[in-house]
């Protein structure tokens, strides 16, 4: 408990001091060494509270330089404008989306150009689910799975979340068919047909999907790129309409990657035991983060508010299909509405994916694919500063997409159909909001290597936005 006290002590004096402005953005904290001497601790001690600083959002590792204040507290509790805020309305998705899906190209400039070996966490991965699959015995493929999934695999998962912060009994967690499948759940339990639910704008394109097939109003609150949904747009929202759930992904959220601060992750919390919400977390991203993965908002759910949504399909496999859901106070429905909406799920699928969670394959697989995402961002972020445009770029600290801002006058929704004569595919701003705002924006995915294609791709796209 002794060291536990000292980095967080020692992380709340950098804090203090990064909100009395004693290190300015931009500028470097004391080095490791320094903190040491100066504040008689370990260094195992000082880089535990460094990172959990990084992984707020507020500052950033340097190879051989140390940290730097990249994001002031205050900045995050203020913006400098207050955007205007739609009434709750009827959601109504572009068919442009059902195209980029249609086109497996939310990730990809290049979706007909595949290539090269499986990583080797991937066919690890597999082996374990072919093993899996010849070891099933007597009559097992006869029988359905129980509703709330494999318990070996729900066990894995929690020692998983452990480490992340959260504890959890492993009957409080459901397997589902993905993360969208955990999404449209925790949404059929917590409201009713013409209920209004808060989204983040700009934000994920799928929960927009599964609003509009539910019949709910969305009310769109401004997002930042660096530290997520604006809490004082959002506590407005609430006190102007009366709203059942708020759809938040604090940790890396897309389209810009995102990452929610401590402080406004209580502030949520409260809000929400004020005003009687449901808050759905969307988990998905959290383990592609680049250096400390933060602890889930569901950590620290004290009121059995917030229903956890999450899956391998960012962090391991697309084509895996196997999500989880944490319900909260509405999980008892959540289990009866998994039974009616998909009866059962693989067990042989589960087991597998449970066998190489508990042998160490996640975790060097996720190590290695950190290494993989840092070098992807920084070729993308380098490849777009050099660009002949006058941009805006976000540097996510995980997640798979920057968010590109352009000049006002680009139309990107044009450009896409430019794009595909080029044979390049992007994904335009107005696919995250219902608004008709980020015309002039677009996403760009770092979840494949940049090969010679994809740099090729990449550096058509200023001609392409232009000519569009």
């Amino acid at each position: 408990m002794e060291s536990e006290y000292r980095y967080q002590q020692l992380e709340k004096w950098l804090l203090q001091g990064i909100q009395e402005q004693r290190w300015r953005l931009g500028e470097r904290l004391p080095s490791i060494r320094t903190l040491c001497q100066e504040q008689k601790l370990s260094k195992a001690t000082v880089q535990h509270a460094l990172q959990r600083i990084e992984a707020q959002g507020l500052i950033e590792a340097r190879p051989k330089a140390g940290y730097f204040v990249t994001l002031q507290p205050d900045v995050v509790r203020k913006p400098q404008a207050r955007a205007i805020i739609d009434a709750p309305r009827q959601v109504s998705v572009s068919a442009l989306l059902q195209d980029i899906m249609r086109r497996s190209a939310a990730f990809d400039l290049l979706p007909t150009f595949r290539s090269g070996d499986l990583p080797p966490g991937i066919v690890a991965l597999n082996r374990s689910i072919g093993r899996s699959l010849r070891r099933q015995r007597g009559e097992d493929y006869q029988y359905y799975d129980e509703p709330a999934g494999d318990e070996r695999l729900r066990e894995q998962l929690t020692i998983h979340y452990a480490r992340r912060g959260w504890t959890i009994p492993n009957d409080q967690l459901c397997v589902t068919s993905g993360c969208q499948h955990a999404l449209f759940l925790a949404l059929m339990a917590s409201c009713e047909k013409g209920d209004v639910v808060a989204v983040e704008s700009p934000g994920f394109y799928g929960v927009l999907q599964l609003l509009e097939q539910l019949g709910l109003r969305v009310v769109e609150v401004p997002t930042s790129m660096s530290s997520g949904m604006d809490m004082d747009a959002l506590e407005e929202v609430l006190e102007r309409w009366k709203v059942k759930a708020c759809f938040v992904s604090p940790s890396f959220s897309t389209p810009g990657g995102a990452l929610m601060p401590l402080e406004n992750k209580k502030r949520l919390l409260s809000l929400a035991e004020r005003h009687d919400l449901a808050i759905i977390e969307d988990d998905i991203y959290a383990d592609t983060a680049l250096s400390l993965v933060p602890d889930p908002l569901k950590a620290l759910d004290e009121n059995e508010r917030v229903i956890l949504c999450s899956s391998f399909s960012k962090s391991l496999s697309r084509d895996l299909r196997l999500g989880w859901i944490s319900g909260a106070r509405w999980h008892a429905k959540i289990l009866h509405l998994k039974l009616v909406t998909q009866l059962a799920s693989s067990r042989y699928l589960q087991r597998g994916v449970a066998d190489f969670m508990e042998e160490g394959g996640l975790k060097t697989h996720l190590r290695r694919q950190r290494h993989d995402l840092k070098l992807n961002r920084d070729q993308l972020i380098a490849s777009l500063h050099a660009w002949p445009l006058d941009i805006r770029v976000s540097t996510p600290k995980g997640g798979l997409a920057v968010w590109v801002e352009l000049p006002k006058q680009i139309d990107t929704l044009i450009a896409y159909g430019a794009g595909l004569v080029a044979g390049v595919v992007i994904t335009p701003g107005p696919l995250f909001s219902i608004s008709g705002q980020f015309s002039h924006c677009l996403r760009i995915s770092y979840a494949h290597p940049w090969n010679t294609q994809r740099i090729s791709a990449l550096n058509q796209l200023p001609d392409i936005l232009v000519s569009g």
